[in-house]
């Protein structure tokens, strides 16, 4: 059986790298898959925190599932902003969102 704490070191990382991924870009796109790579990591930390805890138990797992719904909503949403942003200001950077307020 792997041990915990090599989950945990690579949920740790994936969501650093998407942590950083959030702060240092630009590109409305890339933003997101970095969201996506925090997201992923939470499920890691679900699924491997159930497991550990009860073998036999889904609720690590009905989190996970939970974790991707949202996820799968949160990049709809998020890609018809950056849709929208396009066709406005031909630009996927979000410099330029700040005109989309009221």
């Amino acid at each position: 059986m792997i041990p915990l704490s090599n989950f945990l070191v690579l949920s740790a990382l994936l969501f650093a790298i998407g942590f950083y991924g959030v702060l240092a870009r630009r590109s409305a796109i890339l933003i997101l898959m970095s969201v996506e790579l925090m997201l992923a990591a939470v499920a890691i930390n679900f699924i491997a925190f159930a497991t550990y805890r009860d073998p036999k138990a889904f609720t690590g797992l009905v989190f996970a599932l939970f974790v991707i719904a949202v996820a799968a909503a949160e990049v709809g949403l998020a890609l018809g902003i950056v849709l929208r942003l396009y066709r406005e200001h031909r630009t996927g950077y979000v410099d330029e969102a700040n005109s989309l307020k009221w």
